[in-house]
C-alpha cells in the first residue's frame, strides 16, 4: 500500500448553497479528480433542516471517495446524522462539549487563528486536528487574524497532532503552506470559485502541494 501524503486536501462548502443537486455534482466533479480527505459542510445562516438535507444529500458522495464529513459548529446535529466529525471555533461549543456529545471515535477539529496557546490548550485537550489562519485575503469567512506559516513548521517540529491551514488558499499559494508544514490544507473558494471549474481546482492544488512537500524540510515527526 503506498504512503499517505504528508499533506492532503481538505474542502470546505461555500457559505451557502442556492442549488444543492448543482452542487453536489460539482463535489463529484471534485473528489474524482484528486486526493481529497475531508469535507467540512459549512452553511452559515441556514437552519439546522437545510443543514440536515445538505449532509443527507452530500455525505454519500464524499464517503463513495473515502472522504470524511465534517460538520462546522454543530457537535449535537453531527451527532444526530452520523457525520464522521465537527469543527468548532473558539466561539463555539467547547472542545470538551463537542467531545462529550460526539463521543471518542469522532473527528473532533478547532479554530485556533494564529496562536499556539490556543492551540496547544486543544491538542492537550485531545482536539484531533488544529486549525491555523488566516494565512491568505479571504472573503469566505471573516478572519480576525493573519497567521505566518511560520506557525506551522514551528507546530510540525515540536507537537503530533496535525495541523490545518485554511484562509486564501488556491492552487498559486498551496505550495508554500504544504511546504511550511501543515498538514492539511482547507480550502473553499479557491475551489469552488476556480475559474476552470472545481475538478480542475484539486488537480492544481494536489499538483501545487506536492509540490511543496518535496522541497519541505525534514521535520522530526515527518
Amino acid at each position: 500500500m503506498p504512503a499517505l501524503p504528508l499533506c492532503r486536501l481538505y474542502l470546505i462548502t461555500p457559505p451557502a448553497i442556492a442549488d444543492l443537486d448543482a452542487f453536489a455534482g460539482a463535489l463529484e466533479q471534485a473528489l474524482s479528480a484528486g486526493d481529497v480527505a475531508a469535507l467540512q459542510i459549512r452553511l452559515k445562516g441556514a437552519s439546522r433542516a437545510e443543514i440536515a438535507r445538505a449532509v443527507e444529500r452530500l455525505a454519500p458522495i464524499a464517503r463513495a471517495h473515502g472522504v470524511a464529513v465534517i460538520l462546522n459548529d454543530d457537535p449535537q446535529l453531527a451527532s444526530e446524522l452520523g457525520c464522521d466529525g465537527v469543527h468548532v471555533g473558539q466561539s463555539d461549543t467547547p472542545y470538551g462539549e463537542a467531545r462529550r456529545i460526539m463521543g471518542r471515535d469522532a473527528m473532533i477539529g478547532v479554530t485556533c487563528h494564529d496562536s499556539r496557546h490556543l492551540a496547544m490548550e486543544a491538542a492537550e485537550a485531545g482536539a484531533d486536528y488544529v486549525a491555523f489562519g488566516a494565512f491568505f485575503p479571504t472573503a469566505t469567512k471573516e478572519a480576525p487574524t493573519r497567521a505566518d506559516p511560520e506557525i506551522l513548521s514551528i507546530w510540525q517540529e515540536v507537537m503530533e497532532v496535525p495541523c490545518v491551514a485554511i484562509g486564501g488558499i488556491t492552487a498559486e499559494n498551496a505550495a508554500s503552506l504544504a511546504e511550511a508544514g501543515a498538514d492539511f490544507l482547507a480550502v473553499s473558494a479557491g475551489v469552488w470559485s476556480h475559474a476552470e471549474g472545481p475538478a480542475a481546482a484539486v488537480k492544481a492544488l494536489n499538483q501545487a502541494i506536492s509540490q511543496g512537500i518535496q522541497a519541505r524540510p525534514a521535520f522530526s515527526r515527518n
